[in-house]
């Protein structure tokens, strides 16, 4: 299980470690952590040197309830990003979490190795041409509406059914486009109540049954630290037992805030046989 990451193809035999940088001033963990590019490079440098395979930046909080970033904003604000990592360190396999196709066409122009879109092209009927013309690696994510209202979605019949369904048609629909490099997220915490989030953890292994690589984003959110009564800042050990959870299910690549655990994760299920 191969994706082609700018011609860099990445195993995903072994699973991968997907490091989030936010630029967003209002994440609901990290949020105006890193403001300078100094602190933005430092970040980058630590998950790499962590072992993390990619780094997903982000510039449009995802959040419930999250306000709207105009297009243009969310240019500025990812665009030297970019242009910094690439700079200070070129081998960086660069994903960039948008919906926007002209948010993700500028990106990939500007060396971008990967597109991960919460709404899996619903929120822009452009994406999947977008990503078809430029050949990159696609993650596709479950959601129902949007950021702003998400939380009020969340009434399945059958979720964990209704999810593969969802998948199915998305993949048909890239696949007919020429799309080959897919990746499934089944969006924890997106339109799904917290008792939902956990029956699609409990059988993520069915998603096996669509053939495609699995990226898991449980880090810090608030399944975790709201069963434990606590808050984001101490959910890193909830966040890696899920993680363990993941990778026992079948999970290919861990999106994560907290890379060194993510890989010590990785490492140690490795020795399992």
């Amino acid at each position: 299980m191969t994706i082609n990451c700018k011609g860099n193809l990445i195993d995903l035999t072994t699973p991968k470690v997907m490091g989030i940088l936010n630029v967003t001033p209002n994440s609901f963990f990290d949020g105006g952590k890193h403001k300078s590019d100094k602190e933005i490079l430092n970040q980058v440098e630590n998950m790499l040197r962590e072992g993390a395979t990619f780094i997903d930046i982000g510039a449009y909080s995802s959040k419930p309830k999250a306000e709207f970033v105009s297009e243009k904003e969310e240019l500025e604000r990812i665009l030297p990003v970019i242009q910094s990592i690439l700079k200070q360190f070129p081998e960086t396999i660069l994903s960039v979490d948008t919906f926007r196709s002209e948010v993700a066409k500028v990106c990939v122009e500007n060396g971008v190795a990967m597109i991960n879109d919460i709404s899996a092209g619903s929120l822009d009927e452009n994406m999947f041409q977008i990503i078809a013309k430029y050949k990159v690696p696609y993650v596709m994510m479950h959601m129902r509406g949007t950021p702003q209202t998400m939380q009020s979605l969340t009434n399945y019949d059958n979720i964990v059914k209704e999810m593969i369904f969802y998948f199915s048609e998305k993949v048909a629909k890239a696949t007919s486009l020429g799309i080959t490099d897919l990746i499934l997220d089944p969006g924890f915490g997106f339109a799904k109540t917290l008792e939902q989030n956990y029956e699609v953890l409990q059988n993520i292994e069915l998603f096996q049954m669509l053939e495609l690589p699995i990226l898991v984003g449980i880090s810090r959110k608030s399944m975790i630290y709201k069963v434990l009564n606590s808050n984001p800042n101490d959910a890193l050990n909830g966040t890696t037992i899920l993680n363990t959870i993941a990778l026992m299910k079948g999970a290919k690549i861990l999106r994560v805030h907290d890379v060194k655990e993510a890989v010590e994760c990785v490492k140690l299920m490795q020795n399992l046989h």
